[in-house]
């Protein structure tokens, strides 16, 4: 098979419009794993054709670089379809610039594709919603600023695995501010009690330090996460997929793990805890105050 991404036809659109668009949605479904049609259209062409975008998926997908899940609704609407890189277009993209240093993701099947769809959809949807919210306020956050599923050690042989680790600057007059957040995206498949459990691996990340194997410990070696992160990035939950009165119980037990284990309440006082709900964070914009301070209880914006 060709290594070279096919050339596509561009139909009522700019000479040229579809060719920097190809090599962007390998690298944009590299990146996020699955994503459909309409994901990607406003992650990538946000004022364009989403008619180009089904174009360019079509042709990649003949070419043998891309292939779809079509997500269930009921057939009461036209067929959504979840994209996703086949091996072959995951080596496509080893060497593009915006992946340099993260490895492909390839998915390669149907099968495998159906049983992550919903989550990585759901974690697509959060990025959206913040790179729309700074593109209306002028921030700065792109499809290549949201990695997702990034593991860290926390000793004994255990790992914490973030949903995403989210790269964000905020920019007033001269001023630029850059943060960091790790982003839990929960569709409430998992138990209240377990999800709750996830502040205590965020703890144990933000208190490990590596034993160097046959060597003496330095005194200033500090935590491990200090190797990725001048500072802990902030920890934010965002639910969806239950009734707002269970998202709220939800929350009220990531705020009494932060209350009652030690652990948890040491990291509270030094990193930004929060959580919101999906349908709110993209309504009014994670910006507004859709979040709820997991040590305090109070409205406050991901940014506080």
């Amino acid at each position: 098979m060709s290594s070279t991404v096919p050339s596509t036809p561009a139909t009522g659109s700019p000479p040229g419009a579809a060719e920097p668009l190809r090599p962007q949605v390998l690298a944009a479904l590299a990146q996020h794993r699955i994503a459909t049609t309409h994901q990607l259209s406003r992650m990538l062409r946000p004022e364009g054709s989403r008619q180009l975008m089904s174009r360019v998926l079509n042709r990649l997908r003949s070419a043998g670089f891309v292939d779809r899940t079509v997500l269930q609704d009921g057939g009461r609407r036209p067929a959504t379809h979840a994209w996703y890189l086949t091996y072959e277009g995951a080596r496509l993209t080893r060497d593009l610039p915006a992946l340099r240093g993260r490895p492909p993701y390839p998915i390669t099947s149907t099968t495998a594709a159906s049983l992550k769809t919903s989550h990585t959809l759901a974690v697509v949807r959060t990025h959206l919603a913040f790179a729309e919210d700074a593109r209306r306020l002028g921030h700065e956050h792109g499809p290549w600023d949201w990695t997702p599923e990034v593991s860290h050690s926390i000793g004994e042989g255990e790992r914490i695995t973030a949903d995403a680790v989210m790269y964000y600057t905020a920019v007033a007059s001269e001023h630029r501010r850059k943060l960091r957040a790790f982003v839990e995206v929960d569709r409430t498949t998992m138990s209240s009690e377990r999800l709750a459990a996830k502040l205590i691996e965020y703890a144990r990340l933000f208190q490990y330090e590596a034993q160097p194997v046959g060597r003496r410990r330095q005194a200033d070696a500090g935590p491990t996460w200090l190797r990725w992160y001048p500072v802990f990035p902030r920890l934010l939950f965002v639910l969806t997929g239950a009734s707002r009165a269970s998202l709220e119980s939800r929350i009220s037990d990531l705020q009494a793990m932060v209350n009652h284990h030690p652990f948890v309440n040491a990291l509270a006082l030094k990193v930004h805890l929060a959580a919101g709900v999906l349908e709110d964070i993209e309504q009014h914009g994670p910006s507004n105050t859709v979040w709820v301070s997991l040590a305090g209880g109070k409205p406050c914006t991901w940014m506080d």
